[in-house]
């Protein structure tokens, strides 16, 4: 399968853990590289935001996690195609359904001055939306996720990106954490897999190949957080009758989120060392083209939806937790912290939502 020498070798010799006996506490976030004008004119860009603004208000209307909180989803809008009404528009979703948006950007043959100028400008019209969240200081900051997978120039033919110290101007500009990965089957994908964990640049492309695993009692200040999403074989779902395919943690239309999705997520135990309890699953989508919107917004979402609950009612062990990447990142680093118990106290933790 295509791509699969860049991170088989990390799964097959993956160290396997497990949660401890007890509760545990299932994190699920909704990453969604939304992108409206997608083969789109201006007229459907905006059609494709009312759909969502009216069917997703519907979902969150229905269901509720474990600590009482409707789906979550954020939005990560490519900054490269700012539209004011639009985006105008999306700002109503978010703030009508309890979403949030955050950036994504297709770039290529770029310059770090480019670069710099290009994130700062899509911050700044963002957050005058009310978007973005802010820190201890006041200062704006921002999720990012890379268009095309090619964060840090990974992209093997040199595409999609050009600026190979990327992750310094992504901190300098405000980010809280690259949410990029899994990528496979891209060639953009790297070896870490199913991990939470700081990338230091070193001037080369790919500086997020590997780094410091995030955990209890400290937190480097020097690097760039990377949030992975599951990424493993599913035996389950075989091409060709035969070889499993990838389970990279897409929802889309031909594959939507299902209870057997859920159980190889939660396998992967992604977590903060020393905090094993909490485990992170975030997720990602193409949600406005309609292939894909079209489980996320229908049957199959409400189904999964109902799964997650019911399982919570069966299985007192099992908590669920419906998260923006905001509110992942926050429970992250209350985790390196050393808080402990129900992860949802720390949504808020660091960096906080102002809507105005």
């Amino acid at each position: 399968m295509k791509g699969l020498d860049r991170w088989l070798g990390s799964w097959i010799f993956r160290k396997r853990t497990a949660p401890p006996p007890g509760v545990r506490h299932v994190l699920i976030a909704v990453c969604d590289h939304f992108e409206p004008f997608h083969d789109a004119d201006k007229a459907t860009a905006l059609a494709r935001v009312a759909l969502w603004r009216r069917e997703h208000a519907a979902i969150c209307a229905d269901f509720r996690d474990s600590d009482g909180t409707p789906p979550r989803h954020t939005f990560f809008y490519p900054v490269e195609q700012w539209d004011a009404d639009v985006c105008g528009r999306l700002a109503d979703l978010c703030h009508s359904t309890g979403g949030e948006a955050e950036i994504h950007l297709h770039h290529d043959n770029d310059t770090a001055e480019n670069l710099r100028a290009t994130l700062l400008r899509g911050k700044e019209n963002l957050a005058a939306l009310g978007l973005l969240s802010r820190d201890a200081k006041g200062d704006v900051r921002y999720g990012f996720i890379h268009g095309n997978w090619a964060l840090d120039h990974s992209h093997p033919e040199g595409k999609g990106c050009g600026v190979p110290d990327e992750l310094p101007i992504l901190q300098a500009t405000g980010c809280y954490a690259d949410l990029t990965l899994p990528s496979a089957p891209s060639g953009c994908q790297v070896r870490t897999i199913n991990s939470l964990y700081y990338a230091r640049e070193d001037g080369q492309p790919r500086s997020h190949e590997t780094g410091t695993p995030a955990r209890t009692g400290t937190a480097p200040d020097d690097a760039l957080l990377c949030v992975q999403g599951p990424l493993c074989l599913n035996w389950q779902r075989r091409k060709f009758g035969i070889l499993p395919r990838i389970e990279n943690s897409d929802l889309t239309g031909a594959n939507p989120p299902s209870a057997q999705r859920l159980a190889l997520w939660e396998k992967c135990h992604i977590h903060v060392a020393g905090r094993p309890d909490w485990l992170f699953v975030k997720l990602h989508t193409h949600g406005a083209i309609e292939r894909n919107s079209s489980a996320l917004l229908g049957e199959k979402m409400r189904a999964f939806h109902r799964h997650l609950a019911a399982r919570a009612a069966a299985d007192a062990t099992f908590q669920f937790h419906y998260v923006t990447a905001r509110e992942l990142v926050n429970i992250l680093h209350a985790a390196e912290d050393g808080k402990s118990g129900d992860p949802s106290a720390y949504r808020d933790y660091r960096y906080k939502l102002r809507r105005g």
